[in-house]
């Protein structure tokens, strides 16, 4: 494909990628596996696999991955950037709206149409991923028993994809693919990779330590070190930047937490832009605001680039390498469990409010499922459609 289409598809992903990371790899798998012969159901589930394995954002780090093996290296930066901007630009606006005026009711009630939208594109791409990858009935197995270790058992998911790694090895014991093996990765040019990449992530921390004032150098500091840790992507991370936000440094109260969650979940990008939203909200000034909130997005999703054009050029060596590839066919069967999950505790979200069924996100999910799934129209137009009926069944008070 040329430059411009790739920039035009992840484009539209980054723009469409609303609902977090199920539908967000719903909406991928979409693109550029069923409309476009970019990439096989093999190569797509594999690196799924592998993102699940790395901290950070895996959606995001999915799109850096398909487009660097599309385009390289920069079809990578494309693909990456593209599905974050989209996002950061909107965030960055409801946050100085927010700080300004709080609330805002007709954007809520916008958000309504778009969530309960959402909804079904989370059902579509569990029926659709579901099909692909559970083959047999241990895949089966697995994907059961990690939606129960995690919606009812509550384990972390690391432990959760642990285990499934574990079992996929032992038991799912994979077939060579056939073809060649792809190309030897130089361990000088990975090496090169990562500190090019370090220099990338790191070097701006060192400038801020040196000019700029302590609020923006404790930022760079705490979301470099979340950018690490946070196997799970954004989901098993809250907790933990709650805690440390809102008790230890202040910077937010609860109340506040939970409103950036809810913005962060009905815009597009990935869910870990959350971080963003709480860094311009911490922020005592506009000015102050912006600079925090283009340095959490760096310290974000410089690590992400670091890890997947590291890591990259190793994924399709997996497909040779039987007990490696048995671990990642484990942890694609329990991505259906983890994807069931997510889309369960969201639709609860949407629909239920202090225990009580809410009329108009059913309606809207109803209708936005007779659209998407049995007429089979584009989300550039349901999304829209959705939002419009939030206005009329749940208008601003």
């Amino acid at each position: 494909m040329t430059l411009a289409e790739l920039i035009r598809v992840f484009g539209r992903i980054g723009l469409l990628s609303f609902g977090g990371p199920a539908a967000q790899i719903a909406l991928m798998y979409k693109e550029l596996v069923e409309d476009r012969p970019w990439l096989t159901d093999a190569q797509f589930l594999r690196a799924l696999s592998f993102c699940m394995l790395l901290p950070g954002p895996e959606a995001m780090q999915l799109a850096t991955y398909a487009g660097w093996r599309l385009r390289g290296t920069l079809g990578g930066l494309i693909a990456g950037l593209l599905f974050v901007i989209p996002g950061a630009l909107v965030i960055a606006v409801l946050a100085l709206a927010y700080s300004a005026y709080g609330q805002l009711p007709i954007a809520q009630s916008l958000f309504i149409g778009i969530k309960a939208c959402v909804v079904v594109i989370v059902i579509g791409a569990l029926m659709k991923v579901s099909q692909k990858a559970l083959k047999i009935r241990a895949h089966l197995t697995i994907a059961v028993a990690s939606f129960a270790a995690l919606f009812a058992l509550d384990l972390p998911f690391p432990l959760v994809i642990a285990v499934a790694a574990l079992a996929g090895a032992l038991f799912l014991k994979a077939p060579v693919e056939p073809g060649p093996k792809s190309a030897p990765q130089s361990i000088w040019s990975t090496v090169k990779t990562v500190a090019i990449w370090l220099a990338i992530w790191l070097a701006p921390i060192l400038l801020l330590e040196l000019y700029a004032p302590n609020i923006l150098v404790d930022m760079a500091i705490f979301f470099s070190t979340l950018a690490v840790v946070t196997f799970g992507g954004a989901y098993a991370v809250l907790a933990y930047m709650t805690q440390i936000v809102v008790g230890d440094f202040g910077w937010l109260t609860t109340e506040q937490m939970i409103d950036a969650l809810g913005l962060a979940e009905t815009t597009p990008g990935p869910l870990i832009l959350v971080t963003q939203f709480v860094a311009m909200i911490a922020s005592d000034s506009p000015g102050t605001a912006i600079a925090a909130g283009v340095v959490t997005l760096w310290v974000t999703f410089a690590p992400c680039f670091l890890w997947i054009f590291a890591g990259a050029p190793y994924i399709d060596r997996l497909a040779h390498m039987p007990r490696l590839s048995g671990a990642l066919a484990g942890i694609t069967a329990a991505v259906v469990g983890v994807i069931a999950n997510l889309g369960l505790w969201f639709a609860g979200a949407v629909f239920f409010e202090q225990g009580f069924l809410q009329f108009a996100p059913v309606m809207i999910a109803g209708v936005a499922a007779l659209l998407l799934l049995w007429r089979r129209w584009d989300m550039l137009w349901v999304l829209p459609i959705s939002a419009a009926l939030g206005l009329l069944l749940a208008p601003p008070v």
